[in-house]
């Protein structure tokens, strides 16, 4: 690839940035439009929580498949794929007559935005080969998720009640089309080294895991946890995991490296990225229904609410990013996983009249952890990944991302339902708290993985994985040599 001037690199890092921004923020603008989804579709808690999973679980399992394709065939070809793809899922979520058609459009959704992120990460990692700038890229990617996260339920409750819940799946149309022609115009076409083969078989592993076990959790507390059904649907889930990590630790060109995973950093950051995707993904669900539902806000006044969160996140993700150049994760890390585990703590008080000062409290806390973790969890994720597999590496740090989210909305939406019939039949509130305090045991977890993956011991160890694939890649490279 032809040296690219500093100015072509910012475009093709802000082009990179937009796909984020639709992916990531697609996530949360749709969270303040789920009571109106929830009344014009006549569907319920475990509709509403299919809404949000059937994207993050689609694009979870199909990442790293996306990610590989685009190192394989070109990363600009997948990327506009994908903007397409995405742009035309969100255009026809927008018209869904009924609850199954906006599913089956959020499946559509996400088979493109799969190929977004990490292929748009791919993108950066090569195009900025300065270790620097490519450090102060990656800060900013960290920023972008933390502010797409954190102005997804501002917009949505504008666009909820001043338009529709539709028009939370319009705003990506216009964004999707400007990125598409941006991508076509400036990002160059480039292919990692070596690129992987397809594994089918784990492919389908993966999926059977991630749906079985998110099916199980979501639908237990309707079906009963001692059905014959959901048993069934964990068993299955249990057994393909069984099967998927010798089949991959078999194969030459494996969907998931495992070997990534002797890098502490990246494990760390990986197990990191479920934790804090998980307790978001389930604090958004909770806290727009007890908005909107108990405490009778309108959209826009729900998704002003958590104002606090956007506006802390605007201001703490650019600082994070700077903080992880400089300082390194650990100060990051620590102070997210101690404010965001207070959160969830003092989500515990909630009533029907809690004081609305206290839940500003309680969102400010949360906001400034928000705000701080997404830039050390993607600089510790990616630091020290072999550049030729730059697809792949990032896919997985997105997978668990998206894992984590999925996973949060099932179980923490199960918690509540379950506890609304067996414990507090009626009263949403006193229900909601078993989940707050598993968000605030969820964070607490999050710290300390934080300071262990974050500490000198850690860090001596980062270039391991990427020691091991030299070693693999170089038969390969020897082997197309003599071609």
């Amino acid at each position: 690839m032809t040296e690219l001037s500093p100015r072509r690199r910012l475009l093709i890092l802000a082009i990179c940035c937009c796909s984020l921004l639709l992916v990531s923020m697609d996530v949360t603008i749709v969270n303040v439009a789920l009571p109106a989804i929830r009344g014009d579709l006549n569907t319920s808690v475990s509709g509403l929580q299919w809404v949000m999973d059937a994207y993050t679980l689609v694009l979870a399992a199909l990442l790293i498949l996306s990610g590989s394709t685009a190192d394989r065939f070109g990363r600009r070809r997948t990327f506009q794929l994908g903007l397409a793809i995405f742009t035309l899922g969100s255009l026809l979520c927008s018209l869904s007559p009924n609850l199954q058609a906006l599913v089956g459009f959020r499946i559509m959704q996400a088979v493109g935005g799969s190929m977004l992120n990490p292929v748009a990460m791919s993108i950066i990692t090569n195009v900025f080969t300065d270790p620097r700038e490519r450090g102060r890229a990656i800060g900013t990617w960290g920023a972008v998720i933390g502010v797409s996260f954190g102005l997804g339920p501002v917009v949505g409750g504008l666009l909820t009640e001043h338009v529709s819940w539709r028009a939370t799946f319009w705003i990506n149309v216009p964004i999707g089309i400007a990125a598409f022609i941006l991508a076509a115009l400036f990002v160059p076409e480039s292919r990692g080294d070596g690129a992987r083969r397809f594994d089918p078989l784990g492919q389908v592993l993966v999926i059977v895991v991630l749906i079985g076990v998110t099916y199980a959790t979501i639908e237990a507390p309707r079906r009963g946890w001692s059905s014959v059904s959901i048993w069934g649907l964990m068993i299955v889930a249990a057994a393909a995991l069984a099967a998927f990590i010798p089949h991959e630790l078999r194969r030459r060109d494996p969907l998931i490296q495992l070997r990534f995973f002797r890098n502490l950093p990246f494990a760390g950051a990986t197990l990191m990225a479920v934790l804090a995707f998980g307790g978001f993904g389930g604090f958004m669900l909770i806290n727009s229904l007890y908005l909107q539902e108990v405490r009778g806000f309108s959209p826009v006044s729900a998704g002003l609410s958590t104002l606090p969160i956007a506006v802390l996140t605007l201001i703490l993700a650019p600082v994070s990013g700077r903080l992880v150049g400089t300082r390194g994760p650990r100060i990051s890390f620590a102070i997210a996983g101690i404010t965001m585990s207070a959160a969830g703590v003092g989500l515990t008080r909630l009533t029907p009249h809690t004081s609305f000062w206290w839940l500003m409290i309680c969102y400010i806390l949360f906001g400034t952890g928000f705000g701080l973790m997404n830039a050390p969890i993607t600089y510790a994720a990616v630091s020290g990944m072999p550049r030729a597999q730059a697809g792949v590496a990032a896919a997985i740090a997105s997978t668990s991302r998206q894992t984590g989210s999925a996973l949060g909305v099932a179980v923490l939406g199960s918690m509540v339902s379950t506890s609304l019939v067996a414990v507090h039949p009626g009263d949403f509130t006193a229900a909601s708290h078993v989940a707050w305090w598993t968000v605030a045991g969820i964070y607490a977890a999050f710290f300390v993985v934080g300071i262990t993956v974050s500490s000198p011991w850690a860090r001596s160890r980062p270039n391991r994985s990427a020691h091991l694939f030299a070693a693999d890649e170089q038969p390969r490279a020897n082997a197309q040599a003599s071609v």
